[in-house]
């Protein structure tokens, strides 16, 4: 095991591989001549099963997270979601802020169409818009990705000077 057996046959393969108690795979079949391994097959398939997981656990999926508005919706819960929007954009998330008009709403869309204005004003040094504001249906929506090298740094929250009084 492990030392090349050379260029052979695929008769002589099998027969090595029947010798070994093992079985003949084929790993480059588009190789001029096609190269095998003799493998236990069980074992190969769960060494690529394992080698596959491993290669998703560290791929980092852009899943895009959602922040919901209303018009009507009070400054607190403002500064609460835009907060969020802030967060999950350090996070490296894109972000889909929506503002949803409902009834009498859509006559006044003038008053969503500030708010998305003012909230990405307020996030403009956090995000890129990707596109909007646009409006579909009665949602006002706009896509945000995180911008490049953005984001607070654990090294310059760390420099901060304690307060007097204050245990570090």
């Amino acid at each position: 095991m492990g030392n090349q057996l050379g260029v052979m046959t695929y008769f002589d393969a099998m027969k090595a591989a029947r010798d070994a108690g093992i079985d003949l795979v084929e790993i480059s079949p588009n190789a001029v001549p096609p190269v095998c391994k003799l493998v236990d097959y069980g074992k190969f398939l769960y060494e690529q099963n394992k080698k596959a997981h491993e290669a998703k656990k560290h791929q980092k999926s852009s899943h895009i997270k959602e922040v919901k508005f209303r018009p009507s919706t009070a400054e607190h819960d403002y500064q609460v979601r835009k907060n969020q929007i802030i967060r999950f954009l350090g996070d490296g998330y894109k972000v889909k802020a929506m503002i949803f008009h409902r009834g009498r709403e859509m006559a006044h869309q003038d008053v969503g169409r500030k708010k998305m204005d003012r909230l990405l004003k307020e996030i403009m040094e956090h995000a890129q818009v990707e596109f909007g504001p646009r409006m579909e249906a009665n949602i006002l929506l706009a896509l945000l990705a995180p911008k490049k090298g953005a984001g607070a740094s654990p090294a310059a929250t760390a420099t901060k000077p304690a307060a007097a009084g204050e245990q570090v």
